[in-house]
């Protein structure tokens, strides 16, 4: 069956690289198939947009740019803040940092620079500003359930359910 762009349960393997490297960011190969539900926006942009029309069993190569990704960097995410709210952290530049953000969520953090007063941290994701290609091969692909288009979820979870790690939820 081709995939479509809205309720379509697709189970995909892949490898991701920053273009013009030849250094893995991610990948599940050899692992449990990414599963998510088109048009429910799962997955990054561009990369789903990619895999309309495409096959079970097809692979290909999809170059999917920054802004289709992870988005270009904001200057606004990077801030400056007071070295007391690190104590107790054995800071190192480049070093990512995981808190809790003003809506509960767990918010990434990377350290920029620091000094005896202030760490200067990016709230970015450590992707952004970046092409990305990925090399996918699409495993499954079927029709959502009822139960699949109306929670969200592969496999139907009640509302308030989880679908735990590894489906591609953000």
């Amino acid at each position: 069956m081709a995939i479509e762009a809205q309720n379509n349960v697709v189970g995909i393997e892949y490898e991701v690289k920053e273009a013009g490297t030849t250094d893995v960011v991610d990948t599940n190969k050899g692992g449990e198939a990414l599963e998510f539900i088109m048009g429910k926006g799962q997955i990054i942009p561009g990369l789903e947009n990619a895999l309309v029309g495409m096959n079970e069993g097809e692979s290909g190569d999809i170059m999917v740019p920054a802004a289709e990704a992870y988005g270009d960097v904001n200057p606004e995410a990077m801030q400056t803040l007071p070295k007391e709210q690190f104590e107790g952290v054995d800071l190192v530049e480049g070093m990512t940092l995981y808190g809790q953000g003003e809506d509960g969520q767990t918010t990434q953090v990377i350290v920029k620079s620091f000094d005896d007063k202030e760490v200067n941290v990016d709230f970015n994701h450590p992707l952004a500003g970046k092409d990305l290609m990925f090399s996918v091969t699409v495993l499954t692909a079927r029709e959502a359930t009822a139960d699949e288009v109306t929670s969200g979820v592969v496999g139907g979870a009640a509302e308030g359910g989880s679908c735990g790690t590894g489906c591609g939820c953000h």
